[in-house]
């Protein structure tokens, strides 16, 4: 069985703290031994990245852009290495973990062009003699804890933006599946990045919370649950650190009458059961216009019994497991409480077994009409493969229905007319909206975040936004007066230094 453990300083570095095991979702195995970090290894990973913050920050910017080309490269040439191990670990199949790298790989390909991100503003001659100039100067050490979902994507929406900047950055990954965050570093290394400027911390919260109050640690990035992400803010904003902390979501997918209504349910069925469930992105509520719930149903009922589930290596498959038998027992408990409460299990995906991995963590696609927003199902984030369809009169109705939910991460508009569109997307409290896109997440320059309970904190992530995030500006007021010339002191504020 193989050992997972740290990477400090440039190598793989055992850990101070105890095992846990990693599984794999599809069989139920324990598959490896993960060393878990310890305040003492805290200490050692924040040292060695201060290291080297102080020299990697000092480099052209050219350098460091050079470095982010050759890291694009060998990340393309690993993506299958990367996708293997992101499917034995998290259960997502090949072609979803192929996906999520490619994803990844256009915030790299975004912050390769560093030297034009932080190009900065001059005036000259802003008073007589005068010249103002400004530029973005890097934070030192900055971290970002990641969820288990996405565990290349996430990593890539932070570390290659803030190490463009001229950090150095500390990769706290998901117990989960903490394989590839490993892969990650090598890559890095083998582009020529100098030991300590990534590097990957394994641990739970004890690390978690190390890394929110160490002095040394300027910022924080994190993805995960609302209520840890907003632990994660008030922690580190007392500390006096700079945060930005992506929570939760209830995404709503609205269908009006005049939509399509077999391209609506080929996207909803995706969008909500894709990953099995397991993003933040997913669309696991369709907001459905009463005149045509029915059919849309009966469309969408086909289309789920449909879906294929089955090993993330298998090529038919559609969906995997989800990533560990809590979850499961916590995804098929809330199917039930829909079911309690008086809702409609259309398709019901509890239960579910895939020949010859009967110890797998799987769920089927399940799809239950009839929710209404006091139901438990619509009121928690399931993070599986469950959709909701939740009826309404109109789009009115819509737009409040999702206005009331506390989350506001992303959501989504099926229809024909613009003129619904544009009402849509100007009402909707939401801070990412996709007009017949089921799936609206930014292309990475621009930036990823919601409103409400989705976000804690100011920045979204990556993009300009993530630039600004990872450096501070700087302005200089200059003035090379004449040696032989003085006006002796002044003792007021004036227009013209001059004067």
């Amino acid at each position: 069985m193989s050992v997972i453990s740290h990477w400090i300083d440039g190598a793989a570095s055992p850990g101070g703290g105890h095992a846990q095991p990693v599984h794999n979702p599809a069989t139920g195995e324990v598959i490896a031994s993960l060393t878990i970090g310890d305040e003492a290894d805290v200490e050692r990973a924040v040292a060695s990245a201060a290291a080297a913050a102080a020299t990697w920050g000092d480099l052209s910017i050219a350098r460091r852009a050079a470095t982010l080309f050759r890291f694009r490269e060998l990340l393309v040439a690993a993506t299958d290495e990367l996708a293997e191990v992101v499917s034995r670990e998290h259960g997502k199949t090949l072609a979803d973990a192929r996906g999520e790298i490619a994803r990844g790989l256009e915030v790299v390909e975004f912050a390769c062009g560093v030297p034009e991100l932080l190009k900065g503003d001059f005036s000259e001659q802003a008073a007589t003699g005068i010249d103002v100039f400004s530029w973005r100067e890097p934070l030192g050490v900055v971290a970002g804890i990641t969820p288990f979902n996405f565990p290349v994507m996430v990593p890539l929406w932070m570390a290659p933006v803030a190490i463009a900047c001229g950090n150095a950055f500390i990769l706290k990954p998901s117990e989960r599946d903490p394989s590839a965050s490993l892969v990650l570093a090598r890559l890095w290394r083998e582009a020529g990045l100098p030991d300590g400027v990534f590097t990957v911390l394994q641990g739970d919260r004890i690390v978690v919370d190390a890394l929110l109050v160490h002095p040394d640690v300027a910022a924080v990035s994190f993805v995960g649950s609302t209520p840890i992400a907003r632990h994660v803010h008030a922690t580190a904003t007392a500390a006096g650190k700079r945060v930005q902390a992506l929570g939760g979501a209830k995404n709503h997918g609205v269908v009006l009458a005049d939509a399509d209504l077999e391209d609506a349910a080929n996207h909803l069925v995706a969008a909500a059961y894709g990953a099995a469930g397991e993003r933040c992105m997913a669309l696991s509520v369709a907001v459905v216009e009463e005149s045509v719930a029915d059919e849309l149903i009966e469309i969408l009922s086909a289309k789920a019994r449909a879906t294929r589930v089955s090993v993330g290596t298998d090529p038919e498959a559609d969906l995997g497991p989800v990533i560990t038998a809590a979850a499961k027992e916590r995804i098929e408990g809330l199917i039930t409480s829909a079911e309690e409460e008086g809702a409609r299990i259309v398709v019901d995906g509890r239960g579910h077994v895939v020949e010859g991995h009967e110890g797998g963590f799987f769920v089927g696609p399940t799809l239950i009409d009839g929710v209404r927003p006091e139901h438990t199902v619509y009121r928690e984030e399931v993070f599986g493969p469950v959709l909701d369809v939740v009826r309404v009169s109109g789009l009115a109705e819509a737009i409040a229905v999702i206005n009331a939910n506390p989350y506001g991460n992303g959501t989504a508009i099926f229809t024909s007319s613009g003129e619904a569109a544009r009402t849509f997307r100007r009402g909707v409290k939401v801070g990412m909206v996709g007009v017949n896109v089921p799936i609206p997440v930014p292309v990475a320059w621009h930036s990823f975040g919601g409103w409400k309970d989705s976000l804690f904190g100011e920045s979204h992530i990556y993009g300009p936004e993530g630039v600004r995030f990872y450096t501070r500006g700087k302005v200089v007021t200059q003035r090379w007066p004449a040696r032989t010339r003085s006006t002796g002191p002044q003792f007021h504020f004036t227009g013209d230094a001059t004067t």
